[in-house]
């Protein structure tokens, strides 16, 4: 459901900090080249600032905010040891102008948004922060459809929507995920490799994802030749025959030092006693089509994320079977974060005998999610074109973890969530909460404070008891 932002301004004297701080980077750089980096900072913290004051609970406006505060440190801490006091009015603004942001989008916009409430620190606006400016990246980096690839993903996701409709996969998407096979052992490959006080196994295979040609968008997306192939990285513990926790990444993840750095591979074999496994998804890491990870998958038009999670389906499906075919009697446990979460959550409804399902602050509901961020003139021009943000729910339906019934038991499934994140609404929790008919564990903190924060490992370790793994948990 949309939410609506009636919401009182943000205080005044608070937006007056950003705002001056903004003004100051653009007035007091010197030089060609002074300006031009003082317009990055600058421009986004006065930008930003207005949307703020005229747009209450807006979230690209506190996320812009965010950003341009975060590039005003970056660019500060250099100026302050070339220029000194300058430098120093410049840094000290930005932290400040950080700090009250994320206190202002926290009691602007988190206190409609549902979920638990927010307890107010200095601590907790330090976690706030970084995820505005995270975000702030997100929607600034967005490749956005514009001119005639925008009115193309308008046709293609109304043709998309008429025939999902004609087929009959609306009320039964299972028919549009069919089962992979394992991957062919010959068609395997592994290496044993050391990155970042991590050893692991680097296993590829085919892809059996081809996307259905006859769907708009799929025969280009079958195109792809960089998404093929299936990176998994494996750290096995030292004995035979113990259980697989498959951890799945978050959004522009899938390289070796973010995603060892985000599940920590060598704690979890050491803590839990199991064996790691962490695949890339589409369009990331190695799979890449654009200059960054994950470029294409959440960049506004509905084909590529629909395509995008039709493969990440199959993908993870194909791993599980690769772990049954060298264990049959495996058990296997899922923690996703983030996209890992949605992704982790749409698994646990079409892959039988999973152990449990962890699902940290996830995406639920992706046509929701995205629509709120979308620039104003991206949502006008959808809209007018036949694609608003009922037909873009409706065009994921199919591949999304609210569609069907999970197969996991109530007390396999946990949703893990945080009091502050502003990168995904905490609401997002609360809807994958309510359909699967449990509470979420709440943690006071932002989303990408989560691989920090303690809860985040106990409600691991929860799981894993609740599935009887008899392993040494200390």
């Amino acid at each position: 459901m949309k939410k609506t932002y009636a919401v009182p301004r943000s205080t005044p004297v608070l937006l007056a900090v950003p705002l001056l701080t903004g003004l100051y980077w653009l007035v007091a750089s010197e030089g060609i080249f002074g300006s031009l980096l003082a317009c990055v900072p600058g421009l986004l913290l006065v930008g930003g600032s207005m949307m703020v004051w005229w747009s209450p609970g807006e979230p690209r406006a506190y996320a812009l905010t965010g950003l341009g505060a975060f590039f005003g440190v970056l660019l500060g801490v250099p100026w302050l040891l070339i220029s000194g006091d300058e430098g120093l009015w410049a840094l000290v603004g930005s932290v400040a102008g950080a700090l009250v942001n994320a206190r202002q989008s926290v009691q602007v916009i988190a206190r409609v948004e549902g979920g638990a409430p927010v307890r107010e620190s200095l601590k907790m606006d330090l976690k706030v922060a970084l995820d505005e400016a995270v975000l702030g990246y997100f929607i600034a980096g967005a490749r956005m459809p514009n001119g005639v690839q925008a009115a193309e993903a308008c046709d293609q996701a109304r043709a998309l929507d008429e025939t999902l409709s004609e087929r009959g996969i609306y009320p039964q998407p299972e028919r549009l995920h069919v089962a992979p096979p394992a991957p062919e052992a010959d068609s395997v490959d592994s290496t044993l490799e050391h990155r970042w006080g991590v050893r692991y196994e680097a296993v590829q295979f085919p892809s059996a994802f081809r996307a259905d040609d006859t769907l708009p968008g799929g025969a280009v997306w079958n195109h792809l030749d960089a998404n093929r192939q299936v990176p998994v990285r494996v750290v096995r513990h030292s004995e035979p025959g113990r259980p697989w926790l498959l951890c799945i990444h978050g959004y522009r993840m899938g390289t070796p030092w973010m995603d060892f750095s985000l599940f920590g591979p060598n704690g979890l074999v050491n803590k839990f006693g199991v064996n790691v496994v962490m695949p890339v998804l589409p369009l990331h890491g190695s799979r890449r089509v654009g200059m960054r990870s994950g470029d294409f998958y959440l960049d506004g038009n509905p084909l590529d994320l629909f395509h995008a999670q039709c493969q990440a389906l199959s993908d993870l499906r194909q791993t599980v079977a690769w772990i049954r075919g060298q264990d049959p009697q495996a058990r296997i446990g899922v923690f996703g974060v983030s996209l890992g979460g949605y992704n982790a959550a749409l698994l646990s409804i079409y892959e039988p005998d999973l152990d449990f399902v962890v699902s940290a602050v996830p995406v639920a509901d992706f046509a929701e999610t995205l629509w709120r961020v979308l620039p104003p003139a991206h949502q006008g021009y959808f809209t007018t074109q036949g694609l608003d943000e009922a037909r873009y729910a409706r065009v994921l339906g199919p591949v999304s973890p609210l569609s069907s019934a999970t197969r996991l038991a109530p007390d396999r499934r946990f949703v893990l969530a945080a009091a502050a994140d502003r990168v995904v609404p905490p609401g997002q929790a609360l809807l994958l909460a309510a359909h699967w008919g449990v509470e979420p564990v709440w943690y006071q903190g932002s989303h990408l404070s989560i691989r920090r924060e303690s809860q985040t490992l106990a409600t691991v370790e929860q799981a894993v008891v609740a599935a009887g793994w008899r392993l040494p948990l200390r």
